[in-house]
């Protein structure tokens, strides 16, 4: 029997918006050429059968270049980690594993939903071998860290988010262990500021990054409809108004990456990516609140102000700048995903016109002059953190399917299906 995931709000939507749904959805139409239904899904099939491709669930010696299938097979002296990337306990593939999921919705192929059940398990399966043997190393480096060190919102939101999609179906306690010690941290340990809004402790005590809303709030929204409990929906809810009053620039329509509590001033950059983090926590939230919670209506413009904003920017390839309001900048393919993808989302969910369809596909377009035929993806920045300068940006490097972009790829020529039909 076809498994099922839970995207959706386990609280009935009411009939005004299942109006607005089915009128929006008759409103769009497949356009002929590049973005029809059968060219985005073999695109989207490229990028993630590659994924399944180089996915091998084993360990690698680090001295030695031996494999193995379980840790316990290996020497005692052996300098283990996950031989994928797309196997270890990283908030990128939090993205990619709620990705695959819709994918193997969508397109009702489990090879792709059974990549996720096996990589979830895979790293559970061997936490306590690295946890051990776990003696403070960078996080980073180590394999399975961020499944070890739970300091920031990072180290679980996205892939406890994605834990939650599992746990729907797969209720092991040692699942429920982790989403509640998730949640544990998020509600009571992670830094907030006066107001509640969640920040870190870096570069300067206390900085707030556009990032962390997706790693909040993708995780709290789900574990609001998992618990039934309207605490983690309305301080998700909270979080997206603080987040915009820190953030949001009136003139550009733009988010800033980050806050610094100390000075009450921005940053430098209206990055990309930053921009697509905000952007789909606003749309996973809107997925999952109920119709009745009174700040539902108070939310919706923030996500079209912002969407509003990144209209004006969007390049004639469809895809956006590094730096958004910098034409001088690359044109970065990680952000235009994840635009896309919300676009779409938002125009499929009746959040926004359906005019603004033609939005994402003009960016899905650029999206998938992107992917190479062996299913890798260019012009992703890698990992960012914040800079004190626009050089800081304009010179990330991007390396040639970087994980950074590999779900919101998946995600944007997902939705685009939707938004075709």
């Amino acid at each position: 029997m076809q498994r099922k995931y839970y995207f959706y709000p386990t609280i009935r939507s009411s009939f005004p918006l299942a109006a607005i749904l089915l009128l929006s959805a008759g409103a769009v139409r497949a356009q002929p050429g590049r973005d029809s239904p059968s060219v985005t899904e073999r695109k989207v099939r490229l990028v993630a059968d590659s994924v399944l491709r180089s996915a091998t669930f084993r360990f690698v010696d680090e001295k030695t270049g031996a494999s193995y299938v379980s840790p316990s097979d290996a020497p005692a002296d052996a300098q283990l980690r996950p031989e994928s990337p797309y196997n270890d306990w990283r908030y990128w593939n939090g993205v990619l594993n709620i990705a695959m999921l819709r994918l193997g919705e969508q397109l009702h192929d489990t090879s792709y939903t059974n990549f996720v059940n096996r990589s979830i398990a895979f790293d559970f399966d061997s936490y306590k071998y690295f946890d051990d043997r776990y003696h403070g190393e960078d996080k980073w480096t180590y394999p399975l860290g961020q499944m070890i060190v739970m300091k920031e919102l990072d180290d679980c939101g996205a892939m406890g988010a994605s834990l939650i999609e599992i746990y729907w179906h797969d209720q092991q306690a040692r699942y429920r262990a982790y989403i509640d010690s998730a949640a544990g941290h998020i509600m009571n340990s992670q830094a907030r500021l006066a107001d509640g809004t969640l920040v870190r402790s870096f570069p300067i005590k206390w900085t707030l990054w556009a990032d962390d809303l997706y790693m909040s709030v993708s995780f709290l929204a789900r574990l609001g409809v998992m618990r039934r409990n309207m605490c983690y929906l309305m301080d998700a809810a909270q979080q997206v108004i603080n987040f915009n009053e820190h953030l949001f620039d009136e003139k550009k329509g733009l988010m800033y990456h980050c806050w610094y509590s100390d000075t009450r001033t921005n940053g430098v950059a209206f990055w990309g990516r930053a921009n697509g983090w905000m952007l789909m926590a606003q749309v996973d939230l809107l997925d999952r609140l109920p119709m009745f919670y009174r700040r539902r209506q108070s939310l919706i413009p923030l996500l079209r102000r912002q969407i509003e904003g990144l209209v004006r920017y969007q390049d004639a390839s469809g895809l956006w700048h590094q730096l958004l309001d910098r034409p001088d900048s690359y044109l970065e393919t990680s952000c235009s995903a994840m635009f896309t993808y919300a676009i779409a989302r938002a125009v499929n969910m009746g959040y926004i016109d359906s005019s603004y369809a033609s939005v994402a596909r003009r960016g899905w377009e650029g999206v998938m002059s992107k992917i190479r035929p062996d299913g890798k993806i260019e012009g992703v920045c890698t990992g960012t953190g914040v800079g004190d300068n626009l050089n800081f940006y304009y010179n990330r490097p991007t390396p040639l399917n970087d994980v950074h972009g590999i779900g919101a790829v998946i995600l944007a020529g997902t939705e685009i299906l939707n938004l075709t039909k």
